[in-house]
């Protein structure tokens, strides 16, 4: 039986604290600390380097890859995990070039995450071979997928506004004009369903520290088609993603599966952490939680427009086209941000006027967002933002 929604048991939140920021950085798991501890003294501490063997870590970016595989539709096998989403972003991006080498064209949008864009950027001059990013807007991607284009790659939600792309048709789209496709599920797993194996895309990436509550740092995970991984040639061709690297052979020969897409040693500490936190998942049904998440998004938008008149919804209105967060758009939402924050709701600001709220059923419920919903009322009712305190930008916003 599936688990009922909330699960706020299951975190350790402060006291007093409405947090609606769990699409930037997931809060902290109950008993997180604990595994932790249990790696750092028990693994490291008593079996110091036999645990890569005894406690299993060399397994371990498969293993929670796994778990992962299950939230995105993906089969097992498919996903590994470790480095950073931009790392990721660059090896698959690097593999698909390599698939469509009469190509010179990469396809975005101007809604991707900037450190993708930079990524391809820095990938088409490091190679020198006359390539392109080319960018549409959000809306026109679809029209702007010609026989020109090698690869597609997209940020799945829009991490500003939340606009939800149509991922099978896109990568439907994608396959018939002859490109690659590459999501970025950053936004999108622990978020939304997701079903990257009936998509037929190439490749998938994500991020683990927002959604899947995996902690600041947590490693990023990497998904590649099984029928293609035979051919896939890392860009970045790493000690862990040899087939036998222990062997110790000079020469490069990657792992027969997924695991060619291993770079450097794995993070185990952030892994451990990133396992526990996976735990939570467990019997959670992912339709049951986009419900959820669309009934309480709703419920956000009814309130602060009730009470909030200067705000301007800046996210899609049909919440079948957004992901699992609200954006709204005012001037000066920043200091508007900074004093909803010292009043105890935690969004967060995106550049240039987006203030932007996530919505994660696993420990919010409607009696929390209505009542962060009358906290900004007041905020924008009393004025209070206009405190000038408030506008000394940080460096984190």
């Amino acid at each position: 039986m599936p688990n009922p929604l909330p699960l706020k048991s299951r975190f350790d939140l402060p006291e007093g604290v409405i947090y609606l920021d769990g699409n930037s950085l997931g809060p902290l798991p109950r008993g997180a600390q604990a595994r932790v501890a249990q790696v750092l003294s028990d693994e490291w501490g008593q079996q110091l380097i036999k645990a890569w063997n005894t406690a299993g870590w060399m397994a371990m970016p498969a293993r929670v890859g796994d778990r992962i595989a299950r939230l995105i539709g993906a089969p097992e096998g498919s996903v590994t995990t470790g480095d950073t989403l931009s790392i990721k972003v660059y090896q698959a991006l690097a593999a698909a070039l390599k698939m469509a080498p009469s190509r010179r064209v990469i396809l975005s949008d101007t809604g991707n995450f900037p450190s993708d864009l930079y990524m391809a950027q820095g990938l088409i001059g490091t190679i020198g071979q006359g390539h392109e990013l080319r960018l549409a807007e959000p809306e026109a991607v679809l029209e702007a997928i010609t026989e020109e284009i090698a690869v597609v790659m997209l940020t799945h939600v829009d991490y500003r506004t939340g606009r939800l792309h149509d991922m099978e048709a896109i990568t439907k789209a994608a396959h018939a004009a002859g490109a690659v496709m590459i999501w970025d599920l950053a936004h999108s797993a622990g978020a939304v369903p997701v079903d990257i194996a009936a998509s037929e895309a190439e490749f998938a990436v994500g991020c683990t520290y927002k959604y899947l509550n995996g902690g600041p740092g947590a490693p990023a995970f990497i998904y590649a088609r099984p029928d293609i991984i035979d051919h896939v040639k890392p860009a970045l061709a790493g000690w862990l993603g040899h087939d036998t690297p222990f062997a110790m052979e000079p020469g490069y020969r990657p792992a027969m599966s997924t695991e060619r897409l291993r770079v450097g040693t794995p993070p185990i500490v952030q892994l451990a952490l990133l396992d526990h936190a996976l735990d939570i998942w467990e019997g959670v049904d992912m339709q049951a939680l986009r419900a959820a998440s669309i009934r309480l998004s709703e419920r956000f938008i009814c309130e602060v427009e009730a009470r909030c008149p200067q705000l301007r919804l800046a996210s899609p209105r049909d919440p079948q086209a957004r992901g699992s967060q609200v954006s709204f758009a005012f001037e000066d939402g920043y200091p508007v941000m900074q004093a909803l924050i010292e009043r105890g709701v935690i969004g967060d600001f995106r550049a240039p006027n987006i203030l932007r709220f996530g919505f994660t059923p696993l420990y919010l419920d409607e009696a929390d967002v209505v009542r962060a919903a009358e906290i900004l009322g007041d905020v924008m009712a009393e004025g209070v933002w206009q405190e000038p305190h408030y506008s000394v930008r940080s460096r984190v916003t």
